[in-house]
Parts: C-alpha cells; structure tokens; sequence
C-alpha cells in the first residue's frame, strides 16, 4: 500500500479542502486533528509527508514536528496562520521543509507538497558521483540520500540535504541566499531567502566539529555562503 500523507489539522473545513485536492492529485490522506494521534499514525504507518498545523487541541505543531523527526525522515510542511518572519525561521529551524501560510491557495499547497517530495526523492540525483571530503572526513552520497561524518550517518531533512549537496557540488564557490533558495529548494517565493540562515545553522551542527568555526560552511557576510571541504581526487 502507498504510504499516506499525514494532515494534521483541527479545522475541519480546511482539512477536507486539503484532502480533496490531495487525494485528487492520486495520493492517500491519513486526517488527524491532535498532536497525539499524529504521533501515533506516524508511529503505526511511516508517512510519505506530513502537513502539519501548528496550533493544535493538544499540544503545539512545534512539539509535534520535533517528536515526527524523531520518528521518520519524511518532509514535514507546516501549514499556519503564523506569518510572520521570525515565525517562518523559526519553523525552518526545527527541520520544517516547506512553509505555507493561511489564508492559503490549495492548488499551491498541492504544487508544494510535489516539489518537497520530488526533492525528498532526489529524482534529479539518481545518477550524482559520491563525494569525498577532507580525507574522508565528510562524505555526501546523491545517489544513496547519505551525508556521512566521520563514517558516522547524518540525519538531514530533506531541504538540509539538498543545500548541503548544492554547496559541496560547486566547492569554493558563493551562493546567495535567494540562489541557493531557487537551486537547492526549487522555488523562489519573498521572503524565504532568510529561511537558508536556519537551514544553515541546523546543517553546521550536524556536520562541523565546531558550528562556530566551521571547516565546511563558511559564510561571506553580506553575500551568502560557499562550501570550502577539500574534495578527495
């Protein structure tokens, strides 16, 4: 059986809005409305992607998304009223991989929920070299969706993981925020370009010794940021 989309929403007007568009595009909607049974439905059936609301009866989206990365490395969306700025980054910086703000179009929710899963999938990848950095210090496997430090795996989103590959592909050269939003995530909407601070932040704590002084990312400041690992020949 498909895996099923895991919508976690308490407005059931929105819910079922979301559900028609979905399950018209050909995908299996599994309908919570508490944190709790999110938890529990991803515990029973691994989901394709959650779409996640951060105001919920139970407890808060930001809990919940932080309990569904435990669980699984499938993209999570978050779907709020929350707009603003600093409330993006900080969804971005808990490993959301998409951010929809409400009142929302469902066609773009649905056109959102296809780029995250293609980039999820790496359908653009299938055939990339594995890399090697610094002695085997560093290693990024396209083709497997595998970031290993040390021989060690690290766990990345999917939005990390395609940043991290879009910097290391081109070693040494520097990428822009709103360059490394259109390339490495697939689309280029105001205001996201400050979502890659947060996707960076998170990507350094995984991959670098020390995240304040970094042998990989490092940051030209008032530009964006370039990959500077050593490839091994």
């Amino acid at each position: 059986m498909v895996q099923p989309v895991l919508l976690i929403e308490d407005d059931r007007k929105i819910a079922r809005v979301v559900k028609v568009y979905l399950e018209g595009a050909g995908f299996r909607v599994e309908h919570v409305e508490r944190g709790g049974d999110a938890i529990e439905s991803a515990l029973k059936e691994m989901p394709l992607l959650a779409v996640l609301d951060l105001m919920l009866p139970d407890t808060t989206g930001e809990e919940v998304i932080q309990e569904l990365k435990e669980i699984g490395d499938f993209p999570v969306i978050i779907l709020t009223s929350k707009a603003s700025e600093e409330e993006r980054i900080a969804g971005f910086a808990l490993g959301a991989d998409d951010y929809v703000v409400k009142p929302f179009s469902p066609r773009e929710l649905l056109y959102r929920v296809k780029a995250v899963l293609k980039r999820a999938q790496g359908a653009d990848r299938t055939d990339a070299v594995p890399m090697s950095f610094d002695n085997g210090l560093l290693t990024i496997d396209g083709h497997r969706y595998e970031v290993r430090k040390k021989g060690t795996l690290v766990k990345l989103t999917p939005s990390e993981f395609r940043i991290l590959f879009t910097l290391a592909s081109a070693s040494q050269k520097i990428f822009t925020r709103d360059e490394l939003v259109e390339k490495a995530l697939g689309y280029q909407f105001e205001g996201y370009e400050r979502s890659i601070d947060a996707h960076i932040k998170n990507i350094r704590h995984k991959i670098e010794d020390d995240p304040r002084k970094p042998s990989f990312i490092l940051t030209v400041y008032g530009v964006g940021y370039k990959f500077i690992g050593k490839r091994d020949a």
